[in-house]
C-alpha cells in the first residue's frame, strides 16, 4: 500500500479523520504538528495517513514525529532503526528523546507504575514538542481508546468524562489532539497490516493486567450484541457537555 495510489481503506480512513477536523477543528494553516510516534500500529498508521492527506487538502501543515525511549526495559535498537528509516522515506523531520523513569524526582532507583511512565512520557514529548515549535502534538488514540476510558472513569470514578479531542495546554501553547478519534482499532489494525509496518512498538510489561485491558474485554463482549455500543459510549459523553 506504501508509495502507492489511495486504496477504499485509505479513502475511508482519511474521511473519518477529515470528519473529526471538521467536528472539533483539530488541524488548521500553518500548524507544526509533533506526532507521537511510539512506532506501534495506531501511532504509525496516525503519521502515514496525516502524511497521505496532505495531498488532498488545502491546509497547509507540519509533521514532526517524536519518539520517547524511556530506561524501564532495553531499548528496541531495531524499532529505532527502523522507524529512522521510516521517518526519512517520508521527509520528515524528526527527534528521538531518551528519558529515565527507573529513578523517582529524588533521584532513587524504583520500580516504575503505570502512572509515572505515562506522566513522565508526556512531560518528554511536551518538552520536546514545544522546544521544536509545534503548536500541536498528535496522539494515536482511536475509538476504542476513548470508549475503554469512559468506561474507566465511569467505573473506577464515577464520572462520566472521557478523552477529548482536542485540548489545550499551558495556556494554549500546546493543544493535544486525536484525528482518529472516529476510527475503530479493527480498521487501524487493517490498515497496519496493508501498509506492511513490521513493528508492533514494545509492549508495556503492565499491559496484560492492566484496568484498561479489561475495559476492552468488556467492551468486545458487549459489541456483540450492541455493535453502536462505543459510538453511544461517545455521544453520551458529548451530550452530558451539551455538545452534538
Amino acid at each position: 500500500m506504501r508509495g502507492g495510489g489511495v486504496s477504499n481503506l485509505d479513502y475511508w480512513l482519511i474521511k473519518r479523520i477529515n470528519k473529526a477536523n471538521r467536528d472539533f477543528e483539530l488541524i488548521a494553516d500553518g500548524d507544526r504538528i509533533a506526532v507521537a510516534a511510539s512506532g506501534g500500529k495506531d501511532s504509525l498508521t496516525l503519521l502515514e495517513l496525516l502524511h497521505r492527506r496532505q495531498r488532498f487538502v488545502p491546509t497547509d501543515y507540519t509533521l514532526v514525529p517524536v519518539h520517547i525511549i524511556s530506561d524501564w526495559r532495553c531499548t528496541d535498537q531495531d524499532l529505532r532503526a527502523w522507524l529512522e528509516q521510516y521517518f526519512q522515506s517520508l521527509g520528515l523531520e524528526y527527534t528521538f528523546r531518551e528519558i529515565s523513569i527507573m529513578r523517582d524526582e529524588g533521584g532513587h532507583r524504583q520500580e516504575p507504575d503505570c502512572f509515572w511512565c505515562a506522566w513522565n512520557r508526556r512531560k518528554a514529548l511536551f518538552e520536546t514538542a514545544h522546544e521544536l515549535g509545534c503548536n500541536k502534538v498528535a496522539f494515536g488514540h482511536h475509538a476504542d481508546d476513548i470508549a475503554q476510558t469512559t468506561l474507566l472513569n465511569l467505573f473506577y470514578h464515577g464520572r462520566l468524562e472521557t478523552m477529548e479531542p482536542k485540548v489545550e495546554f499551558f495556556d494554549g501553547v500546546i493543544t493535544v489532539i486525536r484525528p482518529l478519534v472516529y476510527v475503530p482499532e479493527r480498521e487501524i489494525v487493517r490498515f497496519a497490516r496493508a501498509a506492511g509496518f513490521p513493528c508492533s512498538g514494545i509492549p508495556c510489561p503492565q499491559a496484560a493486567t492492566s484496568q484498561r485491558t479489561r475495559m476492552a474485554q468488556l467492551l468486545r463482549q458487549v459489541e456483540e450484541e450492541c455493535p453502536r455500543v462505543k459510538v453511544n459510549l461517545f455521544r453520551a459523553v458529548r451530550r452530558r457537555k451539551g455538545e452534538n
